[in-house]
């Protein structure tokens, strides 16, 4: 019987069929208010009756064909729908009784056969009417999606986060989308003023209260959907704790514009990500001024194809910009990047070049031809372990490629300068933060004598960029397991890529040069914590399904990095999360010296032979380099 129903409210009716229990209700309304009325004035006349009600009828038909009231999908009932209905009833009401007024002065021998008509009547059957129609419309929506949908055994038991507006849509989202693989078992919030009021007859739960019991005492929930437009980290973090012992899967729905403009499907509800736990809420640092001082400018990007250089060159292609220059010395990875923004309207405007930052005759043709006003150097070896091995590599791109870019930039004329540094510079433990340390007291050297101004940033590690710990714990879970972790303690300050690219080009605008602008990264986080979250985040148990491995140290690598050398402070800007580094470079002329020796020397130099006499020299230039758990270690003592 339940499939008959089914199948029988799953055809698209004829419209007339519509229109015909419209019409059905129409008179059985008028029946009632008739009877109703007249009861009590000198009882019922059949006959009289007929004719008010073939002329009322004939009244409504003509509206609800004038507004359409039939043609709607009755399973999709909404309120423009309810308001059109309310338009056409209204109407109906008062051309009865314009209709019926005409008849008594104009026609007294029809008045006399279809018995005095009544205003009270008209209205009374009006209301009925538009009752009638509004409950059969929700009904049947009702019916619609509960046998449609409401008895499927394998829809997922979820809980709901959110009592507001949002929460309040995705209920309705829910329960009014076709194909639904949810059923809400319960409604929880934060705000303690909802909590305790009903939606939909669902009564709104304190989330503190969320434990394994109360899961069980509401259909065995198996996921906690989050549907609030304030997702401050700090926020869903603390969701994401009292789920993850119970343990629920907790998913999150796209953002109010996304939903109320019909953007979503259920399919859209996505598994919270790591970025979206960051310890922090995540900083804007959008400036208006940004655009208008990129406007008109010839913009030069090294490292165009790396995690910070692709994202930069992301945003910049948007901006009003006179021509940008990408270059890289990945092939493939710069293809990648310029097939992928091929569409953009400033495509046209963009070069994309092969080429290496060492490479002096190539880097001094390319300013001399295209004579760029604004540089962002992101050109830049990054891996610890790779160049602790490799540090003749390290310092010819890192020291020689950032110290030839500067010069050329200072050559040609350049507005400004600004590099993009590390963390890993500061009180370096290894070879590739020191020679960015190295990277920034050379700009420092050119900065001096230079009308271009020459700017720092200095900033953690990036969320998802190559080769960081994200990508690795994500591979290591697709494999099962288990993640790797070099030591228990260690911990990273995290930024999203967006943030370090928005933070770029804020110091652009803000530099007036020779700054070393470092970024506000919060807290700290621990990479221990960072490795459960994720597995539980991938729907995993910790230990049971993957587990995590302590692999030790690697060469150079620091448990704890830092923002600041000992001895450093810092000077305030106008925004509340950007400050000035005030580093201490003493002997301006020495560092120069020592550096050009550096850079000549790694161009002649053996990079195995010469590999500790490379590194001895960047220990001169940078003291509080001290090597761990490296070969270098002997070069402190």
């Amino acid at each position: 019987m339940s499939n008959l129903w089914r199948e029988g409210l799953s055809i698209n009716k004829p419209r007339w069929v519509i229109l015909l229990l419209d019409m059905i209700i129409v008179a059985v309304a008028f029946l009632i208010s008739y009877i109703l009325i007249f009861k009590h004035r000198g009882g019922v006349e059949l006959g009289a009756m007929r004719i008010q009600l073939t002329l009322v009828a004939v009244i409504y038909l003509t509206c609800f064909f004038i507004f359409g009231t039939f043609k709607g999908v009755v399973h999709k009932t909404g309120i423009r729908e309810l308001q059109r209905m309310v338009f056409a009833i209204g109407m109906a009401y008062f051309s009865s009784v314009i209709v019926c007024k005409i008849l008594e002065w104009t026609q007294p021998s029809f008045l006399h056969a279809a018995f005095p008509f009544s205003d009270t009547q008209l209205l009374f059957h009006a209301l009925i009417t538009g009752f009638g129609m509004t409950f059969s419309r929700v009904l049947y929506r009702a019916l619609y999606h509960e046998l449609m949908w409401g008895n499927k055994d394998n829809r997922i038991p979820i809980i709901l986060f959110g009592a507001g507006n949002m929460g309040n849509t995705t209920f309705h989202f829910i329960h009014t989308t076709s194909r639904n693989k949810y059923r809400i078992a319960a409604i929880m919030d934060d705000n303690p003023h909802r909590i305790g009021n009903r939606i939909q007859g669902f009564r709104i739960h304190d989330i503190n209260k969320l434990n394994r019991e109360f899961v069980d005492r509401h259909g065995n929930a198996a996921e906690l959907i989050v549907a609030v437009d304030n997702r401050a980290p700090e926020r869903l973090g603390k969701i994401f704790k009292l789920a993850e012992p119970i343990p629920l899967i907790v998913k999150i729905i796209p953002d109010t514009a996304r939903l109320m403009a019909g953007e979503v499907a259920t399919r859209q509800i996505r598994s919270l990500r790591i970025e979206d736990l960051l310890g922090r809420k995540a900083i804007n640092l959008e400036n208006p001024t940004i655009a208008a001082e990129m406007k008109g400018q010839i913009v030069l990007v090294t490292g165009g194809a790396g995690s910070i250089g692709s994202e930069l060159v992301r945003q910049l292609i948007h901006t009003d910009l006179k021509q940008l220059i990408v270059i890289d010395q990945a092939e493939s990875a710069l293809y990648d990047i310029q097939q992928e923004l091929s569409a953009a309207t400033n495509f046209v405007r963009s070069v994309f070049m092969v080429g290496n930052v060492r490479d002096a005759l190539f880097m001094d043709a390319l300013f001399q031809v295209y004579r760029p006003t604004y540089v962002f150097h992101a050109a830049a070896y990054k891996h610890v372990p790779l160049m602790e091995a490799n540090p003749y590599e390290s310092i010819l791109t890192n020291v020689w490629g950032s110290y030839n870019a500067a010069q050329l930039a200072d050559k040609y004329g350049v507005s400004k300068f600004v590099m993009v540094s590390t963390d890993k510079a500061v009180n370096p433990t290894n070879v590739m933060g020191a020679t960015k340390r190295v990277a920034e007291i050379a700009i420092s050297t050119v900065n001096i004598n230079s009308r271009t101004n020459f700017i720092v940033t200095r900033f953690g590690n990036v969320l998802g960029s190559n080769g960081s710990v994200i990508p690795l714990f994500e591979k290591q879970m697709l494999k099962g397991g288990p993640l790797t972790i070099t030591d228990p303690n260690i911990t990273r300050y995290f930024m999203t890529i967006p943030e370090a690219c928005q933070l770029v080009q804020e110091a652009a605008v803000m530099g007036k040069g020779g700054e070393i602008f470092v970024f506000d990264m919060g807290e700290p986080v621990k990479i221990m914590d960072l490795a459960k979250q994720m597995i539980r985040l991938r729907g995993y148990n910790y230990p049971e399904d993957i587990d995590i491995k302590i692999v030790g140290l690697r060469p150079g690598e620091k448990i704890f990095e830092e923002l600041l050398a000992n001895g450093e402070n810092t000077e305030k800007t106008y925004h509340e999360k950007i400050m000035i580094a005030k580093v201490n470079t003493p002997d301006i002329a020495l560092q120069k010296t020592r550096i050009e020796q550096l850079c000549a020397f790694a161009q002649t130099a053996d990079p195995n032979a010469d590999k500790m006499n490379l590194v001895q020299i960047v220990k001169d230039i940078v003291p509080e380099f001290r090597s761990q758990n490296s070969i270098f270690t002997s070069l402190d003592q």
